[in-house]
């Protein structure tokens, strides 16, 4: 089968590897779309890995049930969630799944930016969700971001009428935006220093403002002499967490959904947060709950997703899409479509 190899943001190379042997208690999907996510091109995160095949933002179709395998048949539409908790630990049992131990080492072979991949059993357990009939592949493969968003927000307390900053928006900033106002936020506020995506924010409700002006400042005129009850950080830019302290609301939070690469370390003024009792949230991944809160907004037509698709691109042409992403401006969300 063909694969694309990621071995950094400018170079991803189409390949031959032997289509996945599969199981009893196994599947194997047919990969149909697979979004290229921020996280893909974080040289920093993947290229003391590479080479190797990312992608984990997928829709296919179960082409190979194990004898084992009850739930799944051939032909079955599904999203298959690449790393998957163990539910039992003491970080599931109290509600942090995504740092669960089992989840850090679980994952399909080889990565959705390929012809097909293998579901080892573990994943085929409590990682394998059924497409709704009238969800289509192309909303399929928003799943795992917006299930991310969701958590995020969810670990954020969101709570309907507070008002929201996101800084940056990319595309998961602009799923921020929607979810938020799909959660009946207050006003919500976001800002870039991309035209394009100010635009774009713009659209989707936010009112926006340039990163590169006095965000705080600007925040205050527009929010009626208030800061933000909620901040949420959605770029590893340092200057944007200094930018969240200085535009947080008294009582709010900040969460960080992005962070900077390892080693980094920033100042925080602790008695101003004390003083304030602003919170500081992470929110890393997304678990089964957030996948299928995710799954019904998508259905239910509460976010949508598939106008934010920008760019498609045939397997081939895998790396046209990683530098898009990369150079964070013309685009979006991009599919790649490994059957093409």
């Amino acid at each position: 089968m063909r694969v694309a190899v990621y071995y950094n943001n400018n170079d991803v190379r189409l390949e031959e590897m032997p289509i996945p042997v599969t199981g009893p208690d196994e599947l194997l999907v047919r990969v149909e779309a697979s979004g290229i996510c921020g996280s893909d091109v974080m040289e920093w995160y993947r290229i003391m890995r590479a080479p190797l095949v990312l992608g984990h933002e997928i829709a296919g179709t179960v082409v190979k049930a194990g004898k084992n395998v009850a739930r799944y048949k051939v032909g079955d539409r599904v999203f298959v969630s690449h790393h998957v908790p163990c539910n039992t630990c003491i970080y599931c049992l109290s509600g942090h799944h995504t740092v669960c131990d089992t989840l850090l080492t679980t994952n399909f072979d080889p990565g959705g930016f390929a012809e097909y991949l293998r579901v080892p059993a573990i994943n085929v357990d409590r990682g394998v969700f059924l497409l709704p009939d009238e969800m289509s592949l192309d909303e399929g493969v928003f799943i795992e971001p917006l299930a991310c968003v969701y958590r995020g927000q969810r670990m954020a307390s969101m709570k309907p009428g507070r008002s929201v900053l996101v800084i940056g928006s990319g595309i998961t900033g602009i799923l921020h935006i929607k979810l938020a106002a799909a959660l009946a936020a207050g006003t919500i506020f976001a800002t870039d220093i991309h035209p394009s995506r100010l635009d774009m924010a713009s659209r989707y409700g936010a009112l926006v403002i340039d990163a590169q002006d006095n965000v705080s400042e600007r925040l205050m005129e527009l929010n009626k002499g208030h800061l933000a009850d909620v901040v949420i950080i959605c770029t590893g830019a340092v200057p944007a967490i200094t930018q969240a302290l200085a535009s947080v609301e008294r009582g709010g939070t900040i969460l960080f959904f992005a962070s900077p690469e390892p080693g980094i370390t920033v100042h925080l003024p602790v008695f101003d947060l004390w003083k304030n009792e602003v919170a500081i949230v992470n929110s890393y991944g997304a678990s089964p709950l957030d996948i299928t809160a995710a799954i019904e907004l998508i259905k239910a037509g509460r976010v949508e997703v598939t106008d934010m698709i920008t760019h498609r691109f045939a397997l081939a042409d895998a790396g046209e899409g990683f530098k898009l992403v990369a150079g964070a401006d013309e685009s979006m969300k991009v599919i790649v479509e490994p059957q093409k």
